[in-house]
């Protein structure tokens, strides 16, 4: 898969600068036993969005937008996620609710949803 960048637009809660972030990978941070609602985890490279610097990218519209539209390119329902609560957002990823729609999508993908990644 090529380098994929999200873009931030720094009108974030938690940050005021508009770059590009460069995704490592996602992957299920925890799966409700039931297969209703989970966490994706948006891994990015610290080298090029270092939170201790430039804050959280927790509430940024634009790299939401970006993200539901690759998840969307990939068959996986992005309109079903969302920023998962401030104090859930890691150093070196984004934390997202998923509900059921995604993880319809994303088990249409994978016979092991909990050993999924992305990249």
């Amino acid at each position: 898969m090529s380098e994929i960048i999200l873009h931030t637009d720094g009108k974030g809660l938690w940050s005021g600068i508009a770059k590009g972030v460069r995704i490592t990978n996602m992957k299920l941070g925890y799966l409700y036993e039931d297969g209703s609602f989970g966490e994706l985890r948006v891994y990015f490279d610290t080298a090029s969005w270092d939170t201790r610097e430039c804050g959280l990218i927790y509430t940024d519209k634009k790299f939401m937008r970006e993200l539901r539209k690759l998840l969307n390119s990939h068959s996986l329902k992005g309109s079903d996620v969302h920023y998962s609560e401030q104090g859930m957002q890691g150093r070196g990823y984004v934390s997202c609710d998923v509900g059921k729609k995604f993880l319809q999508s994303l088990r249409a993908k994978t016979d092991n949803m909990e050993a999924w990644t992305f990249c």
